[in-house]
């Protein structure tokens, strides 16, 4: 038992020999790597030397290089805003005018539509009127003309009676055995023409 119990003890002291070393490993790392630089109050003025440096320098390429650029495009495009909107204004007051232009263009087209139209209708007129007139006389000179034909036929038939008549009246004077006496009949028949009309 007693072998044992010294190998027990043999074997913690070698356990604390070897713990002794790693702690000295781990005291040996820590001196050898502080930890995070930034959090190294030693190292701060250099750390912030480095941080004015590359801020002016920063500073320095976006007042010089980057800021004069983005300006110009900046103002480039709001130049072309102002003039697109110019431009657009132009176009909205020409379209206007010509709005105003095309609807007086319309009014005056119908004002001469119906100036054209009162006009010929006024020349139609004047044709109908000058062919009523020219149809009326016409009319006028063929019922003269028929009147007159009308007159002369009545004074032939009249002629025509009296001579029938004379004639007629002779023969009915010869029919009834009588004596015709050619101007006692027509002296009748005249006289009895002349009562009828």
């Amino acid at each position: 038992m007693a072998t044992e119990d010294t190998a027990a003890e043999a074997a913690a002291g070698h356990g604390a020999d070897a713990a002794g070393h790693g702690a000295d490993a781990v005291g040996h790392a820590t001196e050898a790597a502080p930890g995070m630089p930034q959090l190294d109050f030693s190292s701060w003025p250099n750390q912030i030397f480095w941080l004015l440096v590359t801020l002016v320098a920063i500073y320095f390429v976006l007042s010089r290089i980057a800021l004069p650029r983005i300006a110009a495009v900046l103002a480039e495009r709001s130049g072309t805003i102002t003039n697109d909107i110019a431009a657009a204004e132009e176009f909205k007051i020409r379209a206007a005018e010509a709005e105003k232009a095309y609807e007086k263009a319309l009014a005056d087209a119908r004002a001469e539509a119906q100036a054209i139209g009162a006009e010929a209708r006024a020349e139609v007129q004047k044709e109908v009127d000058v062919a009523i007139a020219k149809a009326d006389a016409e009319i006028a000179a063929r019922t003269a003309e028929a009147e007159k034909a009308i007159a002369e036929i009545r004074e032939s038939a009249l002629a025509n009676v009296e001579t029938v008549a004379k004639d007629t009246a002779g023969d009915i004077v010869e029919a009834l055995g009588g004596k015709v006496d050619a101007k006692a009949v027509n002296a009748a028949v005249e006289a009895r023409l002349k009562g009828a009309s």
